[in-house]
């Protein structure tokens, strides 16, 4: 029987990393077939043939329209496709091919790989996460356990890096990891106890990354050249990725140096550059602020102040850079903790991870000595949710659906929460509810996980018969639900379905399992879309900010709940019951995991037309998005207008207490 091995995977934006643990239980990491320990998430299509890594990357310059890159960035987005010769590629096939990549260096080096941790950003969605394990199924893996990049790092700094194994820390500490990578900024505070590491809260910027420094030099450079020659090189492909490169290795040089040059060509007209680092602060100051600004926010939402933080750990390629050292220095008054390799550490993390799931997995033969296996048994981590997790509610009138958040962000992984609904039509059959997740941050909407259909009422139930409804995250954030009537104590059968059937599953059947696909299978899925692909199909522009379209009115907006008191009965909505223990929660802040929602009488007043302005810019008609190298993601604007519009949540619940005014 072959030992199994305990393999960590960073998969990241723009490069990708894998480690295992060898017999002692030290982190190693693996260097794909041309030595390189960190591989560019870059895959080139030429032909039948995919080339993956820095061979791809020398050649987006030369043959750009058939190189993708930042797939990551693209992970969760249904509808997104990059067209190459013919045939559609998503983000998760895209992602496939990377972890191929990794898998087939690694498994020259220490046989055959069937199980790894993969990493992900502690902001990822249910759906990203669960688009992150279809891409390592489809690279050949049987089982991808996930694990939070800053946690990760976590882990790393406390088991310790390589040559250091279990020089484990002395006392309890909190630890702030600053993760700021090639296309994410993951942060969170970390609290460490002997054997245990328990993440306390957690945020970031899905967009904010090494990419997008990349792009603010990339502009500046293009607009200065198009000023001299009339010519703009982000026209051009190959001009881009000429520029876009040259970029990288600037901001590369300007780490260790205090000026560098770049060149910029389109055609027979070339220009050097010299950029110094206060040029590229200046450019980039923005995004430096947006950097510290979250991280004050998740200090001060927590109630602690730089004094509460002991260590300030910094991971990620993009920390190199004298502006961060400078602005967290500025900060919190203490100098960043340098004892992790940026490029490595979350690789290093999650084998360690991978190492103790198996110490602590039954009939489990792993390569770790006896000795190493029961140090990482001992080691136990939790982390928590980074988004609010619930189902969009009808109110009492009937005329809105609005977000009921049943878990909070920043709760303690496991958690389930239990809440009752109600009916909404004598002898229902069945109840539709839609699964949805907060937004990454509050000025974002809600991301719609999928449809939980309830099936299998017993009949002649009365209007508001109670449907108690179970919602868990599991250890990794994924979702599960189940439900049961109260009234029979009868289980409904659940189902939960998601576009492209990403996932479907019913009691008892858990995730469905799909076979590796080989490389040719990928192929032709990609041709297969094109033919089954509408012709008036178009690919949306990168935008978290398009809206879920309006509901028909029918028998399937009528299966919808009604939230009701879990104490009372009486719907959240409407008045409470006389002996209701909580009153206060029959307000439409219950409904919302915002914590001011005083209003006055005159703001709920205000003209409809402004409260229903969101829902009229949802059906914005999306342009063909032709792919883009490199950090040329800065010319992609939001379509919204600069001034800060409702949040969806506000927009709903706004136009929901208008109706009562009318009424």
């Amino acid at each position: 029987m072959q030992k199994l091995q305990a393999v960590g995977i960073d998969l990241g934006t723009t490069y990708s990393c894998i480690a295992h643990l060898n017999e002692h239980g030290e982190p190693v990491t693996i260097p794909n077939q041309e030595g390189e320990l960190s591989t560019p998430s870059v895959a080139m299509f030429d032909g039948a043939e995919v080339i993956v890594g820095t061979e791809a990357l020398r050649h987006a310059i030369v043959n750009p329209r058939n190189v993708v890159q930042h797939a990551k960035r693209f992970l969760g987005k249904q509808d997104f496709r990059w067209e190459i010769d013919g045939r559609y590629f998503s983000p998760k096939d895209i992602s496939a091919f990377i972890l191929k990549k990794l898998l087939a260096a690694a498994e020259e080096r220490i046989g055959r790989i069937d199980s790894a941790v993969i990493t992900v950003p502690a902001q990822f969605s249910d759906l990203q996460r669960q688009e992150t394990i279809a891409a390592g199924k489809q690279a050949g893996l049987k089982q991808v356990d996930l694990i939070n990049e800053p946690v990760a790092a976590a882990l790393c700094y406390v088991l310790g890096s390589e040559g250091m194994w279990f020089a484990e820390l002395a006392e309890e500490q909190r630890i702030l990891v600053y993760d700021l990578g090639g296309g994410t900024f993951d942060l969170s505070l970390v609290k460490y106890q002997k054997d245990e590491v328990d993440v306390i809260a957690s945020g970031g910027d899905l967009k904010l990354g090494g990419i997008d420094w990349n792009s603010k030099l990339q502009a500046s450079v293009a607009e200065q050249f198009f000023n001299e020659f009339g010519v703009n090189p982000c026209n051009d492909p190959e001009s881009l990725q000429y520029l876009a490169n040259e970029v990288e290795q600037a901001k590369r040089s300007l780490t260790v140096r205090p000026k560098t040059t770049l060149a910029c060509q389109v055609g027979s007209q070339r220009k050097t550059y010299q950029i110094t680092q206060s040029q590229f602060e200046q450019l980039s100051k923005g995004l430096v602020d947006r950097t510290t600004d979250i991280t004050k926010a998740l200090l001060k939402d927590n109630k602690m102040g730089w004094a509460h933080v002991d260590v300030v750990l910094t991971t990620g390629g993009s920390s190199r850079m004298p502006m961060i050292r400078d602005a967290l220095k500025q900060a919190s008054g203490t100098t960043r903790n340098l004892s992790l390799p940026p490029d490595q550490s979350i690789a290093h993390g999650a084998a360690y991870y991978a190492g103790m799931l198996l110490s602590n997995r039954e009939y489990a033969e792993s390569i770790l000595t006896r000795d190493a296996a029961s140090r990482l048994a001992k080691m136990k981590q939790h982390s928590v949710n980074a988004r609010s997790l619930g189902f969009l509610v009808r109110d009492q009138s009937g005329q809105q659906r609005i977000p009921h958040y049943l878990l909070p962000a920043n709760t303690k992984l496991p958690a389930s929460v239990k809440h009752t609904y109600g009916t909404v039509s004598p002898d229902q059959r069945r109840v539709h509810l839609k699964l949805i997740e907060s937004g990454a941050s509050q000025d974002e909407p809600f991301v719609v996980l999928g449809n939980c259909k309830i099936e299998g009422l017993p009949p002649n139930l009365p209007v508001d018969s109670k449907i108690e409804v179970l919602m868990e995250y599991d250890a990794e954030a994924r979702v599960h639900v189940s439900a049961k009537d109260v009234t029979s104590g009868k289980e409904a059968r659940i189902e939960i379905s998601r576009e492209q059937n990403l996932i479907t599953a019913t009691p008892g059947q858990g995730e469905a399992v799909s076979e590796p696909l080989q490389l040719q299978d990928i192929l032709d899925q990609a041709e297969a879309y094109q033919e089954e692909k509408p012709e008036h199909q178009t690919v949306e522009k990168e935008s978290f900010s398009a809206m879920p379209n309006p509901v028909a009115r029918g028998l399937d907006s009528s299966e919808r709940p009604v939230a009701l008191c879990n104490q009372c009965g009486e719907p959240l909505l409407g008045p409470p019951a006389s002996d209701c223990s909580n009153p206060e929660k029959h307000t439409r802040g219950a409904l919302s995991n915002r914590s001011n929602r005083s209003r006055g009488k005159a703001e709920l007043q205000q003209p409809k037309a402004e409260s229903k302005s969101p829902r009229k810019t949802r059906k914005t008609q999306p342009t063909t998005r032709k792919k883009k190298k490199g950090p040329a993601l800065q010319g992609q604007k939001k379509t919204r207008s600069q001034s800060k519009p409702p949040s969806q949540i506000d927009a709903a619940e706004n136009e929901f207490w208008d109706l009562l005014e009318d009424a």
